[in-house]
């Protein structure tokens, strides 16, 4: 048993020794350049500093998005998008004309563009009626649209009837708010 325990100990013994050990660590560059030999009484020589080089300009990833009238939020063409309408009417007012010639000229000058006309109504009157009477709304800013050379493929006039309420309430000023046609652009 002393036969295995010598040859076993000196292999314990090794392995301590080996993890024990380190590796000299190589002077860096900058300290191999900056050494100077060092005579007896002398004060030491101040290392010399490196020529200071401009940090470079950090390059920017972003790219200029420019988006189309119909989506930037400072157009008036994504701001403006509604003509309102009196009580069981579907005439337009002439306080909207602006507002549907700035569309029908922006979508006859983008003849690849479409665009939804929503018509919507109050809540008052029964469901087929406000289907009918939006439909109506929808097809009248359509036909104004259409006025500034758009195309019938570019519109498609249709009705919400009472279920897109904009305000809710049950007086004139929800009801003024709800009697619309919107004009809906795709979103991307």
């Amino acid at each position: 048993m002393t036969v295995l325990r010598r040859p076993l100990s000196i292999a314990t013994l090794t392995l301590l020794l080996a993890a024990c050990s380190s590796t000299p660590v190589a002077p860096s560059a900058v300290a191999t350049s900056q050494a100077t030999p060092a005579v007896e009484g002398a004060p030491a020589a101040p290392a010399p500093r490196a020529a200071a080089t401009p940090a470079p300009t950090p390059s920017s990833n972003v790219q200029t998005v420019n988006l189309p009238p119909y989506l930037d939020p400072r157009s008036s063409l994504s701001t403006a998008r509604s003509v309102y309408f009196e009580f069981d009417d579907t005439t337009l007012k002439p306080e909207f004309a602006n507002l549907v010639e700035t569309h029908g000229k922006y979508l006859a000058s983008n003849p690849t563009l479409k665009v939804r006309v929503e018509g919507n109504t109050d809540e008052r009157g029964s469901a087929e009626y406000n289907l009918a009477l939006g439909q109506k709304r929808a097809e009248a800013v359509f036909r104004a649209l259409k006025i500034y050379g758009v195309r019938d493929t570019q519109v498609e006039p249709v009705s919400w009837g009472e279920e897109k309420p904009r305000a809710a309430g049950h007086d004139e000023s929800a009801w003024a708010q709800n009697r619309r046609a919107d004009l809906r652009y795709p979103m991307k």
